[in-house]
């Protein structure tokens, strides 16, 4: 065994011990040694891959070259198979049909941009652009969301589009993955944005409408929606104390509230941000209030906070939101949130995210009850303990792996409003000193991914199917292929999925298997008689569920005959095809 597989097989097995001792809240002394050798064990192999990268292929002695294809997706992707691709399929067209039903338009932009596009966009998440090298002159990055292409499409048109446009696509983030929660470098995007200059709110409102109704219609569970506003949160920054250059990095800090506690959280804005600790304990009577239509009460009885005119403006936006969102009837999904941040920077109104009971890192709640004044800060559950951060290396595979058990999902949906974005980009084309188009916008971005990894375990438990074929063509005695292909086509050309065996002469219990393999639940005998007479022979196939797993009825019956000029209407007017057709298993 070479000296790089021996390492291999070493790093696995204390990664693993790292792991264990993790879970055992061993001595922290025996845990940090463990991750200090398995730190150098990566670092060997590091030196060792970078040598033989360098000197190449190593030849025999007949000048064959010899080397060792990695077979493995890029860190942070991952291949998904017919059945998990169905399942996603599912709750791709759920969206769309959701994003049509709200009256929205679909745009498609490139899976790269330039970089200078993208650069100044994400505040400190800046450094998860995934940059390419110089392409024929350009600098270029795989774009990190939908919402800056879609700013600099509309910047492109002269700011003049006015609607609703969704996308739907692949965005890329250099982020640590967390592969089992659905927290990739590759992943998924639904976004729908309503572009223009409308009444206030109405649009925003519209936003969180559409938002609930697609969580409701996939079923994700529980879930809640969080809501703030960019304007509150500054205001109350700048009655605080918190200088004007630190405004966006504190929005950051606490930001992490709904996975950090918040002395975790002050330790930041302290220690690292610069701020006083008289300053941040300020802000901390604000950003642990949370609750509904109530809570805004509460914001305007407050003197300090409505002296601010900025403040000011979102409590009176918040008003007038909650009066809309009573009339769409999702008041009871939403939770009025101090501490929802976002820490992107174009945001400037109203904020919101959707969480479900899975988001929290373990010893949290999304959806813990409103904390009153009389409260300590320091009374929340705490978390896991912060990993330290690791300094940058030089080479990946060096990263600190991730106790995926300490991390949650996340939200699965978030966005806001952001006024300035295209403004911003049709002034930089201007030129410096001149003020380009503005063109409000405000949109929504949902996790597909995260939710996949929500709904994959229900979609198993459930027994749902990994493919949509209806009927299955089979010949009994000879192999009739002429004959199957027709009526395979008939079937098709009727709207009903079908498919048959690529055989000659199959056997029989060659096609039966083949349709049971896919679930198929109607199998379409083809027989000689039956055939002089225009006739087939129809068999319903059951499945159901025996001890936790999903087994075929065994029928007893020889089937119906049915008449072949009338075979597709017969399919169509079963309960079972109705009932199958959507995925579910009867």
């Amino acid at each position: 065994m070479s000296t790089a597989e021996s390492l291999t097989i070493e790093i696995a097995q204390q990664t693993t011990l790292v792991n264990e001792l993790r879970l055992q809240n061993t001595d922290p002394t025996a845990l940090d040694a463990a991750k200090k050798k398995l730190g150098e064990l990566k670092r060997t192999l590091g030196a060792i891959s970078k040598a033989d990268s360098a000197a190449g292929p190593s030849e025999s002695k007949d000048g064959k070259k010899k080397g060792r294809l990695l077979l493995k997706t890029a860190k942070g992707t991952r291949d998904y198979g017919p059945a998990e691709m169905f399942c996603r399929e599912h709750i791709e067209r759920i969206v769309k049909d959701v994003f049509a039903s709200y009256g929205g338009s679909c745009l498609d932009t490139p899976v790269f941009e330039r970089k200078d596009v993208l650069t100044d966009k994400y505040g400190e998440d800046s450094k998860l652009i995934f940059d390419l090298i110089d392409q024929g002159g350009e600098q270029l990055a795989l774009r990190y969301d939908h919402t800056v292409p879609l700013a600099r499409h509309i910047a492109m048109s002269g700011a003049t589009i006015q609607g609703k446009i969704w996308q739907v696509g692949k965005v890329y983030r250099r982020d640590n993955p967390v592969m089992s929660k659905g927290r990739m470098r590759e992943f998924m995007q639904a976004d729908l944005d309503i572009v223009g200059a409308w009444d206030p709110m109405i649009p925003d409102a519209e936003i969180v409408s559409l938002l609930c109704t697609i969580l409701t219609r996939l079923d994700v569970g529980e879930f809640m929606v969080k809501i703030n506003n960019r304007k509150i949160l500054d205001g109350i920054f700048e009655t605080c104390g918190v200088p004007p250059e630190k405004i966006r990095t504190i929005s950051s800090a606490v930001d992490k509230l709904d996975k950090l506690p918040w002395v975790d959280v002050k330790k930041e804005m302290t220690d690292e941000k610069g701020l006083s600790p008289e300053v941040a304990d300020k802000i901390g009577e604000y950003v642990k209030l949370k609750g509904g239509p109530s809570l805004l009460d509460q914001l305007k009885a407050d003197d300090t906070l409505m002296s601010n005119l900025r403040a000011k403006d979102g409590i009176l936006e918040m008003e007038l939101l909650f009066t809309f969102l009573g009339a769409y009837n999702v008041l009871n999904k939403i939770s009025f949130d101090m501490s929802l941040a976002r820490g992107l920077d174009y945001y400037t109104g109203i904020i919101y995210e959707a969480t479900v009971a899975a988001s929290a890192p373990p010893g949290f709640s999304p959806n813990d009850p409103p904390s009153t004044p009389s409260e300590t800060l320091t009374s929340v559950t705490p978390a896991p303990k912060k990993k330290p951060k690791k300094a940058k290396m030089e080479d990946a595979e060096e990263e600190e792996e991730v106790d995926e058990s300490q991390v949650g999902v996340g939200s699965i949906a978030a966005g806001g409003r952001y006024d300035n974005l295209v403004g911003a980009f049709t002034s930089a084309a201007a030129g410096e000193g001149k003020k380009g188009t503005q063109c409000p916008c405000i949109g929504v971005s949902i996790g597909l991914d995260r939710i996949f990894a929500l709904i994959w375990p229900k979609w198993v438990e459930k027994g749902m199917r990994s493919k949509e074929t209806m009927a299955y063509v089979i010949a009994v005695g000879e192999g009739l292929l002429e004959e199957r292909i027709r009526l395979v086509q008939e079937l098709r050309e009727a709207g009903i999925k079908t498919d048959f065996l690529a055989k000659r002469k199959p056997k029989l219990p060659a096609q039966f298997a083949a349709a049971e393999r896919d679930e198929v639940p109607f199998d379409i005998l083809l027989g000689g008689d039956e055939l002089k007479q225009g006739l087939v022979v129809v068999k319903e196939q059951k499945w159901e569920f025996v001890e936790g797993k999903k087994v075929k009825v065994q029928a007893t019956d020889l089937g119906v005959k049915v008449k072949r000029e009338e075979l597709a209407d017969w399919i169509k007017q079963t309960s079972t095809y109705a009932n199958w057709s959507s995925g579910r298993l009867i």
